[in-house]
């Protein structure tokens, strides 16, 4: 009965064409989509612990030093002159310490 099945089908061609997608949506889940929600959700948490006085640096390359934090805006005081600039808090891309700008 089995067999009568196989030949019906068409063997394991159609079987066979059915598991390469699955087998490349596996491989692209793998190596693109997961590390990517990862990187987002550690970027995430970063942006919630934003606080005053952490040096930061914006995706445009400012560095500047947190004066206030409100829902998604950031007040920076950029040097030298000391110069209060606004941004959208998605705008932060890395908090610097004083351990890596060393």
């Amino acid at each position: 009965m089995f067999a009568m099945w196989l030949q019906s089908a068409g063997g394991l061609g159609s079987l066979g064409s059915l598991a390469l997608p699955i087998l490349f949506f596996v491989a692209l889940y793998f190596l693109m989509i997961a590390p990517n929600q990862k990187k987002q959700k550690k970027w995430q948490e970063m942006l919630g612990q934003l606080k005053s006085g952490d040096r930061v640096t914006t995706n445009g390359g400012i560095r500047g030093t947190v004066l206030t934090v409100k829902d998604d805006v950031v007040i920076l005081r950029v040097q030298p002159d000391g110069v209060k600039l606004e941004f959208v808090k998605s705008s932060i891309a890395v908090v610097t310490t004083d351990e890596q700008a060393a």
